[in-house]
């Protein structure tokens, strides 16, 4: 199994350079917002490991709602982020970058601070910007882009044959139609126009990482159990106490942001989503949102890594990030459908979910227990989401048109070809499928 990785490359744009740097991005767009993979700065379609990546520029445009804290704005100049998700390590796949894309990398970080293309090493560059999510999601861990490209033309090549195969034997003999389905897989295979390769080794250093934090975090948390319940009482007080202070901001967005950002939306059956906020003053906040992002994180990497993220089937990959010394949160996603049903599917299904991270940014419908209420005040929820998403400039997508339930079906497809179902209800689930 190959895991995957993520990568973010956070820097300030220089002072007046920030339209020119919009306009370089839009030159690699196929469409506004869509990215051209053979684009001549960045060709992405030409990087295998590559499954999903964007350019966003990070403005604090709803900075103004701290003061409703009590507190100044922080102050914060417009920054470029470069982010995606890679099969493999994020280095190495960053070493690839520095040497297949240097000069398109080199014009595009030139208007960024701190970057001299004739002075600085751009993979050491990028790296000392690389930053790492607090919590990160991925659909399912292992799945790469070469096994979703197989699979896809696995599934095309024999919903293109099963007409004729149902021809010849007929729709009631299921058995004698699956061996004509993988009779024509291994004719296809034998010609070279069908690959179904085996998976990688799963790296040893990574397995035994991955067992460590797996069992750490909850020995930890045993050693810390008698620590956290006598303390439980004083921090739910305190929980509470501000809950009830916290300031009521509703705002709604602006029919301009609106136009802005639904420009760029269902140009795929996948959608980018990006959220830049402020984390609500104080320490309490601070730790328990660190807390709680620790929490998610090791669920998303231990629990919901085959599929869903809880009840939410959707999302193929999702960061949560603390910038600015911790103090603002930025969440990128990667989902299926519209941003409405993006929005009504966790309020339906997993509204306390995000109360227990966002309701410690600032401008988030009032919670109640932590769980309670917030995301299901749906109106002013949709608000808070609406006036903190920002538009990326440039977005790329390995498998364009494909869903994340496209993906589990392909593969269900492919585990039908190499492990022979027992059943006739098995054979006709799996030629369902197809």
């Amino acid at each position: 199994m190959t895991p995957q990785s993520t990568f973010m490359i956070l820097a300030e744009i220089r002072e007046g350079e920030i339209d020119a740097l919009r306009d370089l991005l839009a030159g690699m767009n196929r469409i506004e917002g869509i990215a051209d993979p053979e684009n001549p700065l960045l060709p992405f379609g030409q990087f295998e490991r590559l499954h999903v990546a964007r350019f966003v520029i990070l403005e604090a445009e709803t900075a103004e709602e701290m003061r409703h804290h009590g507190r100044e704005p922080y102050p914060w100049r417009p920054s470029l982020v470069f982010l995606g998700d890679c099969d493999g390590k994020s280095r190495y796949f960053l070493d690839q970058l520095a040497r297949r894309a240097a000069d398109g990398l080199q014009q595009i970080f030139s208007h960024c601070v701190g970057f001299d293309p004739d002075r600085d090493d751009l993979l050491t560059w990028m790296s000392g910007r690389n930053i790492t999510p607090k919590a990160n999601y991925i659909n399912w861990i292992g799945r790469t882009v070469q096994q979703v490209r197989e699979e896809e033309a696995l599934q095309r090549s024999l919903a293109a044959y099963l007409p004729r195969a149902i021809e010849e034997v007929g729709r009631g003999n299921a058995r004698a139609l699956r061996q004509k389905l993988l009779t024509h897989v291994e004719l296809e295979r034998d010609a070279g126009r069908l690959q179904l390769s085996p998976p990688e080794p799963t790296p040893k250093l990574w397995w035994l990482g991955n067992l460590l934090h797996k069992l750490g975090m909850p020995s930890i948390l045993l050693l810390l159990a008698p620590l956290l319940l006598l303390s439980a009482p004083f921090l739910i007080l305190r929980l509470r106490m501000l809950e009830r202070s916290d300031p009521e901001i509703v705002i709604r967005p602006g029919r301009a942001h609106i136009a802005r950002l639904s420009v760029l939306e269902d140009l795929d059956v996948t959608n980018h989503f990006n959220v830049l906020g402020d984390v609500k003053p104080g320490l309490f906040r601070l730790s328990l949102l660190k807390f709680l992002l620790l929490t998610l994180d090791y669920a998303s990497r231990h629990v919901y890594n085959h599929g869903y993220l809880t009840r939410v089937k959707t999302i193929h990959f999702a960061r949560w990030v603390l910038l600015d010394n911790d103090r603002r949160l930025y969440f990128a996603s990667n989902y299926d459908g519209s941003l409405e049903g993006y929005m009504d599917d966790f309020i339906n299904k997993v509204a306390w979910g995000l109360n227990l991270v966002f309701s410690n940014g600032v401008g988030y419908p009032r919670t109640s227990w932590l769980i309670k209420q917030g995301a299901a005040r749906e109106q002013q929820f949709k608000y808070t989401l609406r006036r903190h998403q920002l538009p990326s400039e440039v977005w790329y997508k390995a498998y364009p048109g494909l869903t994340a339930f496209d993906l589990a079906r392909n593969s269900r497809i492919r585990q039908g070809v190499e492990r022979r179902q027992s059943s006739d209800r098995a054979i006709r689930e799996w030629l369902g499928l197809i």
